[in-house]
């Protein structure tokens, strides 16, 4: 599957915290995105497939709900952000690390 544009509005970047490279220990290797906010599971695995040629077994997403904050007395709100825990298959593994550098 070659990659194309759409794709590359699907995923966002990657989520590289302490608590996501938990996900990369599991057996079945788990990489965390952010992505579109209308992206769909599906739309999501036809992506992560297409960009980094790896089969996904499963795709879970959330919403973090954006925070309200102050700066200087002025009330501002951070945005909404989708994220997409994705499942890969045994064998399978992305370097999240390395890619775009």
């Amino acid at each position: 599957m070659k990659a194309e544009p759409k794709h590359y509005d699907v995923l966002r970047a990657p989520v590289i915290t302490e608590k996501s490279t938990l996900g990369s220990e599991h057996e079945n290797t788990q990489v965390t995105f952010k992505v579109a906010t209308d992206a769909t599971k599906p739309a999501i695995k036809e992506a992560v497939e297409a960009i980094y040629g790896v089969r996904v077994e499963a795709v879970n997403t959330l919403i973090l709900k954006g925070k309200q904050k102050r700066f200087r007395g002025i009330r501002g709100r951070r945005p909404d952000v989708k994220k997409a825990i994705v499942t890969l298959a045994k064998g399978q593994s992305i370097d999240v690390t390395t890619v775009g550098a």
